[in-house]
C-alpha cells in the first residue's frame, strides 16, 4: 500500500498539510503553519510504552483507596470506586451507578488494554488489520476527553453534600491516582504515532 512516506511527503503535525521534507535526516518547516516536519515522532513507541505501565501500575491504588469519605456525627465511610457503585445502585440510584461504572471501570480499562494491544502489535511490526487498529486508536483517543467524568461527579457531591457539623464529604487519596491514570493514558495516546501501524515496523524514524 502506498503511503506518504513511500512518495517522499511528510504529514504536518499542527495542520495536517501534506508537504516535501528537505531531506530524511532533516525534514525542515511546514510551508503552511511554521511548524517542524517530522517523519516519526522520536521514540514514540517507548514513551508511549513508558506512560501506558505507569497507567497500569496507578489503576490499582486508584480502585483500593477511598475516592470520598463522607463523615457523620455517627461516625465516617470511606468508599472506593466499585463500593460507591454498589452504594448507588443498592439505593436505586442505577443510571448514576451504571456512569460511573462505565466512566471509572470500563473506560480506564479499555483504554489501557485497547492501547496496549496497538502498541504491542505495532512493536512487532504487524502488518495485519491496520483499519482495524487505526480505529481503536481514534477511538481511544476520543474517549479520552469523556475519562475525568468520574473525578467531576465526585467533585460536584463534595461540593453539595456539606452540612457540617451534621455530615461532610470530602475526597479520598483514590482520587488523586484515578487522576493520575486519566492523564497518563491521555498523554500516552498522544506520544504514540498512529503512523507506525502502517509503516508496519517497531524502528523511530
Amino acid at each position: 500500500m502506498s503511503t506518504a512516506l513511500s512518495r517522499g511527503l511528510v504529514r504536518c503535525g499542527t495542520c495536517a498539510l501534506l508537504a516535501r521534507p528537505v531531506s530524511a535526516h532533516a525534514p525542515g518547516h511546514c510551508p503552511r503553519c511554521g511548524e517542524a516536519l517530522a517523519l516519526r515522532h522520536p521514540h514514540a513507541l517507548q514513551h508511549t510504552a513508558a506512560l501506558l505501565v505507569a497507567a497500569a501500575i496507578l489503576y490499582v491504588p486508584a480502585n483500593l483507596l477511598p475516592v470520598l469519605v463522607t463523615n457523620t456525627v455517627t461516625g465516617s465511610q470511606a468508599d472506593t470506586i466499585l463500593s460507591g457503585v454498589i452504594y448507588l445502585y443498592a439505593t436505586g440510584s442505577w443510571p448514576l451507578a451504571l456512569i460511573v461504572f462505565v466512566a471509572s471501570i470500563v473506560i480506564p480499562i479499555g483504554k489501557i488494554v485497547a492501547l496496549g494491544y496497538v502498541l504491542a502489535s505495532t512493536t512487532r511490526g504487524s502488518r495485519l488489520d491496520e483499519r482495524q487498529r487505526t480505529r481503536m486508536y481514534r477511538t481511544v483517543e476520543f474517549i479520552g476527553r469523556w475519562s475525568m467524568l468520574d473525578v467531576f461527579v465526585d467533585t460536584f457531591i463534595v461540593a453539595l453534600v456539606q452540612l457540617s457539623p451534621l455530615m461532610s464529604v470530602q475526597p479520598g487519596a483514590g482520587v488523586v491516582y484515578f487522576m493520575a491514570v486519566v492523564v497518563l493514558t491521555m498523554l500516552a495516546a498522544h506520544s504514540f504515532d498512529s503512523r507506525l501501524i502502517w509503516q508496519g515496523t517497531s524502528r523511530d524514524r
